[in-house]
């Protein structure tokens, strides 16, 4: 999981050195989040029949793959136009990252392990923010951002060696899961918020580092870090949130309640354009409250799939949360070439709130209906 987006992630923090080195301009640096989850968006439907169809350990081997040869091609980019091909290419390990790799939690652990398990694998998204932003950043001031990217792609291919030789064999899962617990609604309406959520933390991954740069002051380095804080507060709120989504009744009222979190978070940033020392909470509650939600949403899925289903349902909510990444930035850029940052940090406040909107019936069905 922390290969599946490192490249965006890459580009996000590295995003001060590109626009300096490339000369591409901040709605280009929103097309290629654009670019590599509009991939992903389209092609998740279809990875999810493959991987329910093929087995987890193929799909995973090849998720490393072709994340070593969309990072190999970034680090050698000419313009923009290579740029958002290879980020494209980084699309399809995206749409095959989460119906894999939870076709493995329900193949290989416990029912009552599944919530905190889920929490801890998701949470390797945002160990890939956290490398991008400190340790690649880091290395990036050393050797160039070029060394930087050439070396993650190197350990992507070590970890498909890995995994070819570490992983089980695939065995038919086709019964695997528990029964079905939730309507064919619940999911889309699942795929409708994190379509909603992935449009305020795509525009935040995206923008937060330039936005330290740019209007803030901060050195290259420092608005890389201010991504990697976002990485560490996400690992531990997908971790902790995920664990208490295993608790009955938690789950269907977590996403709400972290959206509703999230919308203070891009508030917080807003506010940082008047005490720049906010951005640093800022960037917190943004892994705290709205990428957690993403983890308690594939919890959902999981306790929810119906037999032989987990990869296609994984899959449809993984493209909502893809095309929102698609939409998101490219709108945010163009609003904050308008008008300026702030009406950005607004806009992602208010794509927050409509997820929080969203989930509200869930929450509901778990207190009992309104008067409860």
């Amino acid at each position: 999981m922390a290969f599946s987006m490192l490249q965006l992630f890459v580009i996000g923090a590295l995003g001060p050195r590109l626009v300096g080195e490339l000369g591409i301009s901040r709605t280009v640096l929103g097309l290629t989040t654009t670019a590599g989850f509009g991939a992903a968006a389209v092609l998740s439907p279809m990875a999810g029949r493959l991987v329910d169809r093929v087995g987890p350990r193929r799909c995973l081997i090849a998720l490393l793959l072709l994340t070593a040869a969309s990072l190999a091609l970034i680090g050698a980019v000419p313009g923009a136009g290579v740029l958002l091909l290879a980020v494209a290419l980084g699309g399809v390990p995206q749409a095959l990252a989460n119906p894999a790799t939870n076709k493995v939690i329900l193949a290989a652990v416990p029912a009552e392990r599944r919530a905190a398990v889920t929490g801890w694998k998701q949470s390797g998204v945002q160990c890939g923010a956290f490398v991008a932003g400190l340790p690649l950043s880091l290395l990036a001031a050393g050797v160039g951002w070029r060394g930087a990217v050439w070396s993650a792609a190197a350990a992507a291919a070590l970890a498909a060696i890995w995994a070819a030789r570490a992983l089980p064999a695939d065995r038919s899962s086709a019964t695997t899961g528990p029964p079905a617990a939730a309507s064919p609604r619940d999911t889309w309406r699942l795929a409708a918020f994190s379509l909603l959520l992935g449009c305020g933390i795509a525009s935040v991954n995206t923008y937060l580092a330039l936005f330290g740069s740019q209007r803030l002051g901060l050195t290259p380095t420092a608005a890389a870090a201010l991504v990697a804080v976002l990485g560490v507060a996400g690992i531990g709120g997908r971790v902790g949130w995920a664990r208490a989504a295993g608790r009955p009744g938690w789950a269907e009222a977590l996403p709400a309640l972290l959206a509703a979190g999230a919308v203070g978070a891009a508030l917080l940033l807003a506010a940082a354009l008047r005490a720049h020392p906010l951005v640093w909470p800022a960037a917190v509650a943004v892994g705290s409250f709205a990428v957690s939600a993403n983890a308690v949403s594939m919890v959902l899925v999981l306790r929810n799939a119906a037999p032989g289903r987990a990869g296609k349902d994984s899959a449809l909510v993984s493209a909502g949360f893809f095309a929102g990444f698609a939409v998101g930035p490219p709108l945010f850029g163009v609003l904050v070439s308008a008008t300026g940052y702030g009406p950005g940090w607004f806009l992602a406040a208010a794509e927050f709130a409509a997820a929080s909107a969203i989930a509200v019936p869930l929450m509901l069905r778990r207190t009992g209906g309104p008067d409860a």
